[in-house]
């Protein structure tokens, strides 16, 4: 919605007077909203977006061109973009029945073109992006991206923030040592347990480990960390079942490390580490 001002002048015999100023109002009958699905986001992570355009006039639009930043920022003299369009994901609803796919250039920016919103109606398009490492992992880190409606008389635009997930992210790569072992001989599970996320994973996020063991082990050692662990108090163990499971809770994973480069702008993540080992006899 704009404001207008206008004011005459009258002039006569080298004289002149003005008018009182008028003033009205532009009502602006297209409007776009714009609504990730999600507020969150993690690395590598799909959001989809909702943009919105309703038009309350009579008059219907059509050529439209939807352009979506990807959430472009500056970085130094660069200009980095957080999110990758996931090719093909474009959906487009003219008052809740979807169209054909418009045409989509994948972009930096993205475009969708060929919109049309009949009057008195809706048109929605759906379409789902993927953070990559231009994304800020750290805890403090967000995303917000842009998109603007362009026509014949049409320029607006909304815009939409996400914040990276305050999680952990977890991950396990388990090994044996060796591989190679004669009957009655002593194996050595490693379990290396990896937070690729932004948050320790603490003792109230109840961590468990659960293993069962073929062929099943005897005597058993349990590490964490390289400290000794009890039965019963940190672990449970079932010699006649193979099963394991450390208690809930005694394991803790600290958080990754994010370092972004200070010429690309690129973020890199090393991730947190604990390391369980169960060594016994086959």
């Amino acid at each position: 919605m704009a404001t207008f001002y206008n004011q005459a002048t009258l002039t006569y015999n080298g004289g002149s007077v003005i008018s009182n100023v008028t003033s009205g109002e532009i009502v602006e009958v297209l409007s776009v909203t714009k609504t990730p699905v999600v507020s969150e986001y993690t690395a590598d992570g799909d959001v989809t977006y909702a943009v919105s355009i309703v038009n309350t006039g009579v008059t219907e639009f059509s050529g439209l061109t939807i352009t979506d930043d990807l959430g472009q920022y500056t970085f130094g003299t660069l200009t980095l973009t957080p999110l990758d369009y996931v090719e093909n994901s474009v959906k487009y609803y003219i008052n809740g029945t979807l169209q054909p796919t418009p045409a989509v250039t994948v972009g930096p920016p993205l475009t969708v073109t060929g919109i049309t919103v009949p009057g008195g109606g809706n048109a929605l398009i759906l379409y789902t992006a993927r953070t990559n490492n231009s994304a800020p992992p750290i805890g403090t880190g967000s995303v917000t991206n842009t998109a603007s409606v362009t026509g014949d008389s049409v320029n607006i635009s909304d815009s939409a923030t996400i914040t990276a997930s305050l999680s952990p992210e977890l991950s396990i790569i388990k090994s044996v040592s060796p591989t190679t072992v004669v009957e009655n001989g002593t194996v050595t599970y490693t379990f290396v347990l990896r937070n690729s996320g932004n948050t320790e994973a603490v003792a109230d996020d109840n961590v468990s480990l659960t293993d069962t063991f073929d062929p099943i082990l005897s005597d058993i050692s349990v590490t964490y960390n390289g400290t000794l662990l009890a039965e019963g108090v940190n672990y449970t163990y079932d010699e006649a079942t193979g099963v394991f499971a450390t208690v809930p809770g005694q394991i803790t994973i600290p958080a990754a490390t994010f370092t972004q480069d200070p010429v690309s702008g690129i973020w890199t993540v090393a991730p947190g580490e604990s390391v369980l080992t169960v060594t016994g006899t086959i």
